[in-house]
């Protein structure tokens, strides 16, 4: 920040008080003024200086009306988006979409977080956008600027010396996070069976006869379609993906089985698959295929329509396969008279 030569902006999770505080005495010292940003970075700032957990001088809060009239090299912005969310504050300066503040060249924006695991690439979206707009940008990768803000081994067997509960459900992190913690848990002398590790949807029970795991709930991602609320299952999504990735072709034909004869002649409509005019030969040769399929059936004593359709999608996907190495969905229709 010393060495900065226009605003400083840092993106820092909102729940990170004592990092807020950092920020404000840096602030101070290289006689700076201080915006908070983002719904969640005001609110918190707030209440912690409501509680006395924040100090922030009166002369060195300004608010966002005050950025554009004071020189860049005297401000700082503490907002949010960290990780690159989407509607976060952060995220809409370096799409251009925030209102009030524009992110000018010269600005430095610091990232002061690691990269959460699934995170990084809507992290590395936005630190190109930034660049874009011409901002220098530090992050993990490039600045020992980070420390985690989670307690260490030590702070958390002082926490359960300090409380020693009589059952312990660690929580927060993946399944080896709870696991290890469990082990700090039953170093400090918590008793194994008083260790319960639960996972998403466990559900824990407290009796009087102490407590355990019984039974589970279902839990995970909810899909809203529309209306509906959890009312697309997996093979609708699955369908969709297919269909997103592949394209659509649909054959159709109608039959008259007691004449054993084609009524009309087969039709192929692709969707998302390719364009008709430059693949003719190849929808020709299915088109082909599925008539092939449709009179030998009709030459049958009985017949199978369902059957006989699976068969004609599974022809036509082999040679779609085999000449363009793409599996659309296919969707076989004869209509019988």
């Amino acid at each position: 920040m010393r060495e900065a030569p226009g605003r400083v902006i840092v993106a820092v999770f909102a729940s990170h008080i004592h990092r807020m505080q950092q920020i404000l005495d840096i602030a101070a010292k290289y006689g700076r003024k201080v915006l908070f940003n983002g719904k969640s970075m005001v609110t918190n700032s707030r209440l912690a200086k409501e509680l006395d957990i924040l100090s922030v001088p009166p002369e060195l809060e300004i608010n966002v009306g005050d950025l554009e009239r004071l020189p860049p090299a005297e401000t700082i912005v503490i907002t949010t988006g960290s990780q690159g969310e989407p509607l976060s504050a952060l995220a809409r300066m370096a799409l251009e979409a925030h209102k009030q503040i524009h992110i000018r060249r010269g600005d430095l924006v610091i990232l002061s977080s690691k990269f959460i695991p699934g995170n990084e690439r809507a992290i590395t979206t936005v630190i190109n956008n930034l660049y874009r707009l011409g901002a220098e940008v530090a992050y993990q990768e490039v600045a020992d600027i980070h420390v985690s803000g989670h307690a260490s081994q030590e702070e958390l067997k002082m926490l359960l010396n300090l409380t020693r509960p009589r059952y312990f459900i660690p929580i927060h992190g993946e399944m080896r996070h709870l696991i290890k913690h469990g082990h700090l848990a039953r170093a400090v002398g918590i008793p194994e069976e008083r260790v319960l590790l639960a996972g998403n949807g466990d559900q824990v029970r407290f009796d009087s006869r102490g407590a355990g795991l019984h039974g589970r709930v279902d839990t995970g991602r909810v899909f809203v379609d529309g209306k509906g609320v959890g009312d697309v299952s997996r093979i609708v999504l699955r369908d969709r993906r297919h269909l997103a990735a592949d394209g659509l072709v649909i054959a159709y034909v109608a039959v008259d089985p007691g004449a054993r004869r084609i009524v009309t002649e087969p039709e192929l409509i692709t969707r998302g698959f390719t364009l008709e005019e430059e693949q003719a030969p190849l929808l020709e040769q299915a088109r082909k295929v599925f008539q092939e399929i449709v009179l030998r059936a009709l030459n049958e004593p009985t017949q199978d329509w369902l059957e006989i359709q699976t068969q004609a999608g599974k022809a036509m996907r082999k040679l779609f396969f085999k000449l363009l190495e793409r599996r659309p969905m296919i969707l076989p229709l004869i209509l019988t008279l």
